[in-house]
């Protein structure tokens, strides 16, 4: 495999983003066009940044052994949403980023070819995206992800309230609004069979694990499909190492879809 980064300016951000793609080599790709591999988008977390995931984990092994190309976006400190200045991270994952790459590389984009999948943060807009945009994956996973907003209205930290306030406005609202995540999930149990395939996981030791139960249970409750899983381990890296392979290795057996 082949690990690419591209610096490039986002007219939805506003700011030059880095990039990181995982690409087969010339040497994989034998009588193969980049049409013919499925592609996972993979999402940091608040505090790490888009080189996170192949820093310290074994995703290019698993791109190789499921003939993957991953992509790795930059998404701040954003929670993937479009902020209140104008930096429209949901945007520029779920628009303006899979446009360009269409153009760049012609990859396979079609819904049944495409997953999205991150931790923590990005378990928050993997589940986003999947839920607010599902015709464009087939699959999602959240690991350890912030799968709702009870915890947001309870910050005590001045700098931390400003910070999120610009992602979801007043605070004290943020539970019930367009940006909670069981919202979403209310939404789509209205045409289940719409929606990607979801995994979600969570470690028993996560400070998360709360959020990600009461999910769970809304999920159960609304009969909406959803494979859950919760293991022992804290909010690390040894815990969404596990997971990614297990996700990937969960819905990737069968056959890429070409084009």
């Amino acid at each position: 495999m082949a690990l690419f980064r591209i610096d490039h300016s986002s007219a939805c951000v506003k700011v030059n983003l880095p990039l990181y793609l995982i690409l087969p080599s010339p040497g994989s790709l034998k009588e193969k066009t980049l049409a013919d591999f499925r592609v996972l988008f993979l999402l940091h977390g608040l505090s790490d940044d888009a080189s996170a995931w192949q820093r310290y984990t074994n995703i290019e092994i698993l791109a190789r052994e499921l003939d993957l190309v991953v992509i790795m976006p930059t998404g701040g400190r954003s929670m993937y949403t479009d902020m209140t200045n104008g930096q429209a991270y949901f945007s520029y994952l779920t628009e303006e980023l899979p446009e360009y790459l269409q153009k760049l590389f012609r990859l396979n984009l079609k819904r049944e070819n495409t997953a999205i999948a991150g931790l923590s943060m990005g378990g928050y807009g993997a589940f986003k995206a999947a839920l607010l945009r599902p015709e464009l994956y087939s699959a999602a996973g959240s690991f350890s992800g912030v799968l709702g907003l009870q915890f947001f209205p309870k910050i005590e930290d001045e700098s931390m309230r400003r910070e999120f306030t610009q992602l979801f406005g007043d605070l004290d609202r943020a539970v019930g609004s367009k940006y909670d995540p069981l919202v979403w999930l209310e939404n789509a149990a209205k045409e289940p069979a719409a929606y990607p395939r979801l995994y979600a996981s969570c470690g028993r030791q996560d400070e998360l694990l709360p959020l990600n139960r009461i999910f769970y249970q809304r999920a159960q409750a609304l009969g909406f499909p959803l494979t859950y899983v919760e293991a022992d381990g804290i909010h690390d890296w040894f815990f969404w190492q596990d997971q990614i392979t297990y996700f990937l290795r969960h819905f990737y057996q069968a056959p890429a879809q070409t084009a």
